[in-house]
């Protein structure tokens, strides 16, 4: 089978399209023929080195696709499962193994492609607005890169929990876009001071919450921003890693909380998975959810879709198209 290999961390140019042995599911495990994987900062992370992995690697957290062989001990998915899956390693190929007690079946009427694009992000959005800090009707979030991918289902989950949405972007065109997924307020980082924009817009009270996936550029103003007692969220470091904060700080501030959270804790079982991951599925099936994809590419623009997503210019998910497109319903 074709898949996407690095040898060597570094660049987008170390990822390879290369020919190597399908692999074969053990106890446990089900091979699934792979239709498209979403492309993600944590590959990134991998294929820099500052996530470690032994060499060589395949890349890819997240996919879609048909269960095309289990191995022993598996009641959870038969072959033929239209079926998805996170934060199993190896999605950038033609078939991946992943663990069965990890994939979820895919309703109707959704198509694989738009399953592939929720997974990793979807159930991201669902642990932050639900259980890290579950938002309630009255309470105010702030959201960084609020037209991303987990941006956009972070603020359309947000909303439906009751909550105000105040979302960062840099240019009016995802200005735009991130208010058609529901920000009551939108601030132009290229052009505004976040931090001043958000104290007028909670009339200085600060908010309840700050859903940060940038990092180093933006974490530590961020505490400003924050109403005592509130807590900021940092899920993720698009601008680089936050340097170590002396935590003395936090309580000036308004003795405050500080968690560093990540999917592999909030989706460690099937009954948690199933919860989280169904939730996205059934709210894109009935429609209440809305999917961006922004752009889909060959598995052997690899690379170029590492390039676009590390320039911040996308807004939405960034697929690979593995497998030959679905028939349509």
């Amino acid at each position: 089978m074709r898949a996407i290999q690095v040898s060597v961390c570094g660049s987008p140019e170390v990822m390879k399209v290369v020919e190597v042995e399908t692999p074969r599911p053990g106890p446990g495990q089900a091979l699934v023929k792979i239709a498209a994987s979403g492309v993600n900062y944590i590959d990134i992370y991998f294929r820099t080195g500052l996530y470690k992995a032994d060499l060589p690697m395949q890349l890819g957290m997240e996919a879609a696709g048909t269960v095309e062989a289990v191995g022993e001990g598996v009641t959870e998915v038969a072959p033929g499962d239209r079926v998805a899956y996170a934060m199993a390693r190896g999605s950038y190929a033609e078939y991946a193994v992943a663990p069965a007690w990890q994939l979820v079946k895919v309703p109707e009427g959704v198509a694989l492609k738009t399953a592939a694009a929720a997974m990793l992000q979807g159930m991201t959005a669902h642990y932050l607005t639900h259980s890290t800090f579950p938002l309630e009707a009255g309470q105010t979030a702030l959201v960084h890169a609020a037209a991303g991918g987990a941006g956009l289902l972070i603020v359309q989950m947000a909303k439906a929990r009751g909550a105000r949405v105040i979302g960062t972007v840099s240019t009016e065109a995802k200005a735009e876009i991130a208010r058609q997924a529901g920000c009551d307020e939108v601030i132009l980082y290229t052009q505004q001071d976040f931090e001043q924009e958000t104290k007028r817009l909670t009339a200085h009270r600060g908010v309840d919450v700050i859903y940060d996936s940038v990092g180093a550029a933006t974490f530590l103003k961020g505490l400003n921003c924050i109403r005592p007692r509130g807590m900021a969220v940092l899920f993720g470091q698009s601008s680089g890693p936050v340097a170590p904060v002396d935590l003395n700080v936090l309580n000036p501030k308004g003795s405050l909380f500080v968690t560093r959270p990540s999917l592999a804790h909030y989706a460690a079982t099937r009954e948690e998975i199933q919860w989280r991951a169904g939730e996205v599925l059934r709210g894109i099936q009935a429609g209440t959810l809305r999917i961006r994809i922004d752009r889909t590419y060959p598995l052997d623009e690899a690379p170029q879709a590492h390039r676009d997503l590390e320039s911040r210019k996308t807004s939405g998910k960034l697929l690979l198209a593995v497998g030959a497109p679905e028939p349509a319903a």
